[in-house]
């Protein structure tokens, strides 16, 4: 499953540099997450990185988009594709 950022979001700006799929961007009042590029950090880290440098803990995962582990694998192999294509 994706992340998402809850409204309690203090625009602090600390979570959009760690995310290793440029999945974050600034939304119109928050922070917010794009679904189709977040990985939960799978294949770049063991855990998270928006989640533990966020101060306020306002980034659960997302009950509306659920994946498993395979899925999220996958996920990070074609994002992994597209930026190689790119380069």
């Amino acid at each position: 499953m994706a992340l998402l950022i809850t409204d309690e979001c203090i625009n602090c700006d600390v979570c959009e540099p760690e995310c290793p799929n440029a999945a974050i961007y600034m939304g119109v009042e928050i922070y917010e997450i794009d679904p189709d590029k977040c990985t939960e950090c799978v294949g770049h880290f063991n855990e998270p990185q928006c989640q533990i440098v966020c101060p306020v803990d306002c980034i659960p995962f997302n009950p509306e988009w659920r994946e498993s582990q395979e899925e999220l694998m996958a996920k990070y192999h074609r994002l992994q594709a597209s930026v190689s294509e790119k380069t």
